[in-house]
């Protein structure tokens, strides 16, 4: 098997690929997130075994304005077989499924990017207890749904078959061979990527990106959406780009940040320097911003100057000068956050499931995720040149 060189598979897929479905899209896309939303494998610089169920939480977010309810947009011909239109894909009837329980749980429509938060929220264990059995099993049933299809663009990404990546095997078969993604188990079925093409997604983060929603646009909009009503470039940008909003509380995080400033223990805002208190008001600061990356995980939340936080960050992310220097005050939070029995528990469990090198029982455990965090910061804003303050 002749592997396609690292450096040009992607744009060759992307531009020059075959293409009936946006799949092979929506593959390359959901990858390129993925090495970027996990900053430390990086350092093993090996190949890499990704869960397709982790693919498939980002197939949820991309393909969640495409099964609007009223408006649906087709990424694919409908066919018939054995006298029944089939959909234009395999998974949408399990994604609509779940997109309608997750608006019932909201009490509201939701917005074209809620599927990033939906995944996100789902990702941690604490936070999906808060949600019903119903709207659970609605998820898992559309991460089947998608799982199942995402091998079609794993065999046929590139000339012929299986020429970029090999077959998906569980991670148990793999023996080792590769670095796992942080949570992957033994029966999880895992695409590897090569330590060559996951370096390149790490280099070209931003032209992926890019190329991924402008080829996504031109293929939406050549497709026949049997509607009479034709669907513009400019339409399906505006939801590929879409952003989530701050609308999910913090009321928990809050509650447990307030106990502790009730029992006398103080933090510092990371950017002012200013010391909160219990009669200080304060923010819960998203470090990574929820527009950027809608992530509730407790290591990218830290009490901050409201002001400065309304009017200054706002959606903007640190230059690497002013996380080095926030780095003290961020290891205090973290040190807070473990003089509380559910602040500490949670706290580990999110760090778990980013980061793949920080051990739990790590001795100074504070300052190792601070650093691990500023330089996670870091690497997001340069991939995709992001606003900095």
């Amino acid at each position: 098997m002749v592997k396609t060189r690292s450096d040009r598979v992607i744009s060759t897929i992307l531009k020059h690929d075959a293409k009936v479905t946006s799949y092979k899209i929506a593959l390359l896309r959901a990858i390129n997130d993925v090495v970027l939303s996990f900053p430390d494998l990086q350092t093993f610089d090996q190949d890499i075994a990704v869960p397709l169920r982790e693919l498939a939480r980002f197939w949820i977010a991309y393909y969640w304005p495409f099964v609007e309810r009223d408006a649906p947009i087709l990424q694919g011909p409908r066919s018939r077989l054995d006298g029944e239109l089939r959909n234009d894909m395999a998974f949408r009837d399990k994604l609509a499924a779940f997109r309608a329980e997750w608006e019932k749980a909201w009490g509201a429509l939701s917005k074209p990017s809620d599927g990033f938060l939906a995944i996100n929220e789902l990702r941690v264990p604490r936070k999906r207890k808060a949600y019903s059995s119903t709207v659970l099993k609605s998820f898992g049933n559309a991460i089947r749904a998608i799982s199942n299809t995402i091998r079609m663009p794993i065999r046929y990404a590139g000339p012929g078959q299986w020429s970029v990546f090999d077959k998906p095997v569980r991670y148990g078969q793999l023996k080792r061979s590769a670095v796992p993604l942080p949570g992957t188990q033994d029966r999880d079925v895992c695409v590897v990527v090569s330590a060559d093409l996951w370096r390149t997604f790490q280099q070209v983060s931003l032209y992926v990106e890019a190329l991924c929603i402008h080829e996504w646009c031109r293929f939406t909009e050549k497709v026949d959406q049997r509607t009479g009503t034709p669907i513009d470039r400019g339409q399906i940008y505006r939801l590929l780009t879409d952003r989530p909003d701050s609308r999910r509380p913090l009321t928990w995080e809050r509650n447990q940040v307030d106990l502790l400033l009730m029992e006398g223990i103080e933090f510092t805002c990371p950017w002012t320097e200013r010391r909160i208190h219990r009669h200080t008001k304060y923010d819960m600061d998203h470090l990574l911003p929820v527009s950027i990356y809608p992530i509730n995980e407790l290591w990218n939340l830290v009490p901050s100057d409201p002001d400065f936080n309304a009017h200054v960050k706002r959606n903007r992310l640190p230059t690497l000068e002013r996380l080095a220097k926030a780095e003290p005050h961020l290891r205090l939070a973290y040190v807070n956050y473990q003089s509380s029995e559910p602040l500490a528990q949670a706290i580990r469990e999110d760090v778990g499931v980013r980061f793949i090198t920080i051990p739990t029982n790590a001795p100074d455990f504070p300052l190792v995720v601070a650093k691990a965090v500023i330089s996670f910061v870091d690497q997001v804003a340069t991939s995709r040149n992001l606003a900095r303050f």
